[in-house]
């Protein structure tokens, strides 16, 4: 009887303290407004920093932790007043965040509102672990400090100033994956709400298995799977083709760099940059190179390159060479003697080697075309002090279509 006492005291003081964290009061509404007003300035700024600051400011989880203590015990007046108050303070940003993204008139949204359209599975994580954390805390004083923590990792603020910048851009669809967001992170706050309370008390676990308003929560957050797993699919689908992408992008540019004598003279021929373009088929490979001799690469070099790149990997690609030609002058200048200042400064001289085959012949395979078709350049003679003059501005491409 007295454990009962207990318990029954219990009960009537955290139904006290969430009528009261479900008021819709003058705190509330400040804390709301200025909480919108921080969040969707900062998004139209695309500056995290604000953002995060926007979601300390916000008070919507202490309505959102009451409503999921009254789903719990089946209390409709303390849920109805937390939704309520929620509803005033989503209503109030979505209104604001839509006046201020009309004013601003930017044609264009940052990552910080884009990344907030597509909500997965891990957002759901995310929820459930800060309510979870946020009904803790109110279960312990001492673990009051996490609940700014918790708003900020859940961020229940931004999706919603999110969704009104965009519905003042009339982009239907993405202002409804950001109102997905919305949605998951107050479920998944209330389901982990109602787990904590369940795990943490036994009393509260005898409650949750005869409350239907849990069995409602619970089956709305796992419709919510439906949405979610797909765009959780469809994100590790593309993660795996980028860095699919990556590593073949990687094998062809270390190919290209380390084996610079399938273009001929790596002093003549520098390779710059190397991209690819995915959106064509057969994928273009895109080389920039600097290079002394206008003519280099040839064709016949760039051709021999591509068939050996489509020999190493599963699909084919086209490449394509841009070159900008670069004029190097410099005067004449005798080798330095062989004092104790030249032998401190200068590399020792290389090691003549063995004479091998050529790796352009190895990769050409084409013993009748001349030197100067293999990229070998004639020598000019030592040029020292060099200095380069600015790249010509016009630059050339070596395709299929176009011989040397």
């Amino acid at each position: 009887m007295n454990a009962d006492s207990l318990s029954s005291r219990k009960l009537k003081r955290l139904h006290r303290s969430h009528m009261r964290d479900a008021e819709l009061n003058e705190v509330f509404l400040v804390l709301s407004v200025g909480a919108s007003l921080i969040a969707t300035l900062g998004l139209l700024a695309n500056s995290a920093a604000v953002v995060i600051g926007a979601m300390v400011v916000a008070p919507w989880i202490t309505p959102l932790r009451a409503a999921a203590f009254a789903i719990l015990l089946g209390e409709v007046r303390l849920l109805g007043r937390s939704l309520r108050t929620l509803l005033v303070g989503v209503s109030t940003t979505t209104l604001l965040s839509l006046i201020l993204g009309l004013v601003a008139g930017l044609p264009k949204f940052g990552a910080e509102v884009l990344t907030r359209t597509e909500p997965n599975l891990l957002d759901l994580g995310i929820a459930l672990v800060a309510g979870g954390l946020a009904t803790y805390a109110k279960l312990r004083s001492d673990a009051v400090s996490s609940v700014a923590g918790t708003a900020i990792a859940v961020a229940l603020v931004p999706p919603v100033c999110v969704m009104g910048l965009l519905l003042s851009h009339q982009r239907w669809s993405e202002a409804s994956g950001a109102g997905l967001l919305f949605t998951t992170n107050l479920l998944g706050i209330l389901t982990g709400g109602l787990m904590l309370m369940a795990w943490k008390d036994q009393q509260f676990r005898h409650v949750l298995r005869r409350s239907h308003l849990s069995a409602a929560s619970f089956l709305l957050t796992g419709l919510l799977l439906i949405p979610l797993g797909s765009s959780f699919v469809s994100l590790l689908g593309q993660a795996r083709k980028d860095n699919t992408r990556d590593i073949v992008q990687r094998t062809i540019q270390r190919f290209l760099t380390k084996e610079t004598l399938t273009f001929g003279d790596p002093e003549s021929v520098d390779v710059e940059r190397v991209d690819i373009d995915w959106d064509q088929n057969p994928p273009v490979i895109r080389v920039v190179v600097r290079v002394a001799d206008p003519n280099r690469p040839t064709f016949t070099q760039v051709s021999k390159v591509q068939e050996e790149i489509n020999r190493r990997q599963p699909i084919r690609f086209r490449m394509v060479v841009q070159r900008t030609a670069v004029d190097v002058v410099g005067p004449k200048e005798q080798p330095n003697e062989n004092s104790p200042e030249a032998r401190q400064l200068l590399s020792p001289p290389p090691i003549p080697e063995a004479p091998a085959p050529s790796p352009t012949e190895a990769i050409t395979g084409d013993d009748a075309q001349s030197g100067d078709e293999r990229g070998l350049t004639q020598d000019s003679g030592p040029l020292t002090m060099e200095a380069e003059a600015q790249p010509k501005p016009t630059t050339q491409e070596l395709t299929e279509d176009q011989q040397p």
